[in-house]
C-alpha cells in the first residue's frame, strides 16, 4: 500500500499462548514501521502513558492464561521495553485508581523507572482544539501540560454502551472523579459518551496505540466472556487504529446506531470522523495485517429492549434542549447542584451522587423516559454543545 497515506496501522499474528519474548518481538514488527510515531517518540523530553489495566489484583480476570478484560502483563511489559529502547524521554504513567490497590501495575512501572501520577488530582482546566465536540474543556491531571507524547495500550473488548472499547475508550479513564472531576456516569451519559471519547482523544492525542488482542472480551466490558484473539495492533492515530480494531472484531467501523454493536449509543469512532479527526475509512489508512476479520466473535450484549432505547435517547435530547431554552430559571434556584430532570421537571438535586443508587429506581414508573443529568453553572464554564443534541432529535423523530 502507498505510504503517502496520512495514518498508518499494523496488525500481526500472536500467539496467546507465546513466550514474552515472542510478544516483543511481534510487538517491535507491529510499531517499527509507524515512522511519525517513532519521530515524536525520539523527539520527546516527556512520555505519558495511559494503559487500561487499573483493577483491584483480586479481580482481575484471566482466559486462557491472559488477563481477559485489562492489558496482558506481557503487553505492557513489551510495551514499556520498546519506549525504554526507542526514547531517552521521561515516561511517566497516569490512571484513575478502581479501589484500594487498582493500580496493580505499579511493580511493572518500578522495574522500567516510569513515574505514576494519579489522574483524580490535583488537575487543571484544558481546553479541546476546535472548541471540542461534547464540551469545550475538561479537567485533567496537570501531567500532560508539558507532555511531548501520548501512548494508549488497550484491550480488545465489547462495550455495552460504545459498541467496542479500544485506544480512544481506554482514555476515559484519565476522567478525574470528585470531588475534583464529575462523577463517572456524567461523561458516561446517555448521548454524552459517544462524543466524549473523541474530545478525550482530541486533548491528548496519542501518537502510538497499541490494541492487547491476544485474548479479548465479548459482551461487556467487565464481566463478559472471553475470546482468544491472537492479534496485536498499533498505529500512529487513535481513531484510525480504532477503526482497524473495529474491523477486526467483525464491524463496519463506519456503522452507526442502532446497528450492533452500536446498540445504546452512536460509533464514538464515526463521531470522530465526522466532526473531521481521524479516519473510518480504511483506504484512508496505510494498513498492512496478517489476519483477517474477524479474530473472534464479538458483540455487545443487548441489555434493553431497542424501543426503550429510543425513548431514552430521544427523551435524552428533550431534556438537554429544555435546559439549554431554560437555562437563566434552572440556574436561579439549582446553582452549583447536580440536577436530573425528566419530562422538564427536576426530579432530583444535590451535591452528591455517590449515594443516589440506581437511575432505573430514581425514574419512578416511567422507566423509557431519560433521566437527564447536569451540573447546573449560570455562566456554562464547561462549554456543553447543545447543538449537539438537535440533529440527534430530529432524526430520533423522522424514526
Amino acid at each position: 500500500m502507498s505510504n503517502d497515506k496520512p495514518y498508518r496501522v499494523r496488525v500481526a499474528r500472536c500467539d496467546h499462548r507465546a513466550s514474552y519474548e515472542e510478544i516483543y518481538e511481534t510487538l517491535c514488527r507491529v510499531v517499527d514501521p509507524l515512522d511519525r510515531a517513532k519521530q515524536k517518540l525520539k523527539a520527546a523530553r516527556k512520555i505519558v502513558i495511559k494503559t487500561n489495566m487499573a483493577m483491584r489484583p483480586d479481580r482481575i480476570a484471566y482466559f486462557e492464561g491472559r488477563r481477559r478484560e485489562l492489558v496482558d502483563d506481557d503487553v505492557m511489559r513489551a510495551a514499556l521495553t520498546y519506549l525504554r529502547e526507542n526514547s531517552s524521554a521521561q515516561l511517566v504513567a497516569t490512571d484513575t485508581q478502581f479501589g484500594e490497590g487498582g493500580i496493580n501495575y505499579l511493580p511493572l512501572l518500578e522495574e522500567f523507572g516510569v513515574g505514576y501520577v494519579d489522574s483524580d488530582g490535583p488537575v487543571q482546566i484544558y481546553d479541546v482544539p476546535g472548541g471540542g465536540i461534547m464540551f469545550s474543556q475538561y479537567h485533567l491531571s496537570p501531567v500532560f501540560a508539558d507532555a511531548d507524547a501520548v501512548v494508549s495500550v488497550a484491550k480488545m473488548k465489547s462495550h455495552l454502551f460504545a459498541g467496542v472499547t479500544l485506544c480512544m475508550k481506554n482514555l476515559f479513564g484519565l476522567c478525574p472523579r470528585p470531588p475534583l472531576g464529575r462523577p463517572r456516569h456524567y461523561f458516561h451519559h446517555f448521548i454524552r459518551l459517544s462524543y466524549v471519547f473523541p474530545d478525550l482523544a482530541l486533548l491528548t492525542q496519542p501518537c502510538l496505540n497499541i490494541i492487547d488482542a491476544l485474548v479479548g472480551q465479548t459482551g461487556r466490558e467487565w464481566g463478559g466472556r472471553g475470546r482468544i484473539a491472537n492479534t496485536l495492533v498499533a498505529g500512529d492515530h487513535t481513531i484510525a487504529t480504532d477503526a482497524v480494531g473495529a474491523w477486526l472484531m467483525g464491524n463496519d467501523p463506519a456503522s452507526d446506531w442502532p446497528t450492533p454493536p452500536f446498540r445504546r449509543e452512536r460509533n464514538p469512532i464515526r463521531v470522530a470522523a465526522d466532526h473531521g479527526f481521524g479516519t473510518v475509512d480504511l483506504d484512508e489508512i496505510d494498513l498492512e495485517t496478517e489476519v483477517q476479520p474477524p479474530v473472534a466473535e464479538f458483540d455487545s450484549d443487548e441489555t434493553d429492549p431497542p424501543e426503550v432505547i429510543y425513548s431514552w435517547r430521544k427523551t435524552a435530547c428533550e431534556q438537554a434542549l429544555f435546559y439549554r431554552d431554560n437555562r437563566k430559571k434552572i440556574s436561579e434556584k439549582y446553582a452549583g447542584q447536580y440536577i436530573f430532570l425528566q419530562d422538564r421537571e427536576v426530579v432530583w438535586h444535590g451535591m452528591d451522587l455517590s449515594d443516589l443508587g440506581s437511575r432505573r429506581d430514581l425514574s419512578g414508573p416511567q422507566k423509557d423516559r431519560a433521566l437527564w443529568l447536569k451540573w447546573v453553572d449560570p455562566e456554562e464554564k464547561e462549554g456543553e454543545h447543545f447543538e449537539i443534541y438537535e440533529p440527534i432529535l430530529r432524526q430520533l423523530e423522522k424514526t
